[in-house]
């Protein structure tokens, strides 16, 4: 059923979109470290409250401090261990492994690593607007950073 106030839509051509995993565009704002692929953004589907598609960091390396201004970003890990560090001077870490997702606050300094010098990572990355807002920044960071466990109402002890 449709509804009666909602404006005529032609849903032939403004309906469900299917993007090709071969077909994704890496014409997005990138930091160092970490290739970008947009699936689902403003351009190429219209759509204006999110922005979806995959990261892959290669084996040993990682990607320079960075935020993305007042979005919310949503990491699934496919394949690889992702080493998080986050924080002022990158002083906080945890890590996350396949089927593990991450959520990063906005304007959280934060940096991605992959944990593993054979394998590459490979993550979804979804965002809370259109916009592929990545601000690098200038940070040195701390040495030796402090491990933070995942705390919820799951493992509230918390888990590593």
């Amino acid at each position: 059923m449709t509804d009666p106030h909602a404006p005529p839509t032609d849903w032939k051509h403004d309906g469900v979109r299917v993007v090709p995993g071969n077909q994704l565009d890496t014409n997005t704002a990138q930091t160092p470290g970490m290739n970008r692929a947009a699936a689902i953004n403003f351009a190429r589907v219209g759509a204006r409250k999110l922005w979806a598609g995959t990261v892959h960091i290669h084996a040993g390396a990682k990607t320079g401090a960075h935020h993305h201004g007042p979005l919310e970003s949503v990491i699934y890990v496919v394949r690889g261990r992702a080493r998080m560090r986050w924080g002022a001077k990158l002083e906080f870490t945890a890590e996350a492994g396949p089927g593990d997702f991450i959520y990063v606050p906005p304007y959280v300094p934060h940096q991605e690593i992959n944990a593993s010098s054979t394998e590459t990572l490979e993550c979804v990355l979804c965002r809370s607007d259109g916009e592929a807002v990545a601000i690098n920044l200038d940070i040195e960071p701390a040495e030796k950073p402090e491990q933070v466990l995942w705390v919820d109402p799951t493992h509230p002890t918390g888990a590593v």
